[in-house]
């Protein structure tokens, strides 16, 4: 049922009606007499309750209450909130002379020019730098540079920075002179908005007594934010038919999702798939996409920071593609032109230097090894 509500003027109203209704006599409401001030106070009053009201009735819904009150809404179904994620990329450690070995510990810090976000450097034993011994990373003399893996210290969005943000070194590295960040760091996400708790709580609760592809998709996006998924049923990870099995691809966002990662998502749908079925956590199929194309700027002075958005603009959007989406050719230029107002025209848009959408395996997903804006 809904509440009827009502403002100062209608509470005043209906009080003086009814008040004079049940008087034998003419009443005296006008404006300053007693008699109006007393009903004037009973409907601030009436308001201040009917706040109250409203208040109890926005925390006890999960349609309306929001925050706190909605984590302890959805606490009562033990669901929690995900919580945010820190973004994560690469940076380059570079010298000036590069006559004698230097190290780059495990944990060493890096900022923006601004100082305003800070990066730690993490552990990655496929790189060909890595010391397991020194718990660190070794460039090697007569080496310029090194790259490394670092994520942000302070989880959430404001972690992703773009390329070249990144320019301070927190404290000395003997034989490092400067670093820098040749791609943006992405996959920072702040913790799960209001909305999508409430969108993922309607598939938690529709496929709670399910063993569907819904309660799979459920279960994986309540492991974390940022994910993709697609669930092929009666198949092996080989892509060969058997019937009872499934597997679900899961990306992150990076086209190479760790195995922890993967584990997660695994103990989730472990706990919802059907009996008698057997199931693979794989991450999906790497297509890489080169893409160049030219643009033309109504002011030369311009053109520099256009290449820049329509660059940034591109790889955003060929990174953020889905599982099983193709790359269509077409819609390369009209990024450009939706990047920068500055852009005029654009011309020879190729994709591995092709003009023709670039079409993925079912389980692949498309990132940019290179987009190149002349």
């Amino acid at each position: 049922m809904q509440l009827p509500l009502r403002n100062f003027t209608s509470l005043v109203s209906a009080a003086a009606a009814a008040v004079q209704g049940a008087a034998r006599q003419l009443l005296d409401l006008s404006p300053g007499s007693v008699l109006r001030a007393v009903l004037e106070a009973n409907a601030s009053l009436a308001l201040w309750l009917q706040w109250l009201v409203l208040q109890v009735l926005q925390m006890t819904r999960a349609a309306t209450s929001a925050g706190g009150d909605l984590d302890s809404w959805m606490a009562d179904f033990s669901l929690t909130r995900l919580p945010a994620v820190a973004a994560a990329g690469s940076v380059t450690f570079s010298r000036f002379t590069p006559t004698q070995a230097a190290f780059i510990p495990v944990g060493t810090t890096v900022r923006t020019a601004d100082a305003t976000q800070t990066f730690t450097v993490t552990a990655d034993a496929t790189n060909a730098a890595w010391s397991a011994d020194q718990n660190g990373y070794v460039l090697a003399a007569g080496l310029a540079g090194v790259t490394v893996p670092a994520a942000a210290q302070a989880v959430g969005a404001a972690g992703n920075v773009q390329a070249g943000a990144i320019s301070l070194i927190a404290a000395a590295i003997v034989g490092v002179d400067s670093v820098t960040n040749a791609f943006a760091f992405t996959g920072g996400l702040d913790a799960e908005a209001d909305a999508a708790l409430r969108a993922r709580f309607r598939d938690y609760i529709n496929s709670r007594s399910r063993a569907t592809p819904l309660a799979i998709g459920a279960a994986v996006a309540a492991t974390r934010q940022g994910l993709s998924w697609l669930v092929q049923e009666n198949t092996l990870p080989n892509g060969s038919t058997r019937m009872g099995s499934f597997v679900v691809t899961v990306d992150d966002g990076s086209g190479a999702p760790s195995a922890a990662l993967l584990a997660a998502v695994a103990n989730s749908v472990e706990a919802v798939r059907p009996a008698g079925t057997s199931y693979a956590v794989v991450a999906p199929t790497v297509v890489n996409a080169a893409i160049s194309l030219t643009i033309a700027t109504a002011s030369p002075t311009g053109h520099a920071d256009a290449v820049a958005a329509v660059t940034a603009a591109i790889a955003a959007w060929v990174n953020a593609l889905p599982i099983g989406a193709t790359l269509a050719w077409s819609r390369i230029a009209q990024i450009a032109y939706g990047a920068s107002a500055d852009v005029v025209n654009v011309t020879g848009v190729q994709i591995n230097g092709a003009t023709a959408d670039l079409v993925p395996p079912a389980t692949g997903v498309i990132t940019t090894s290179s987009v190149l804006v002349a």
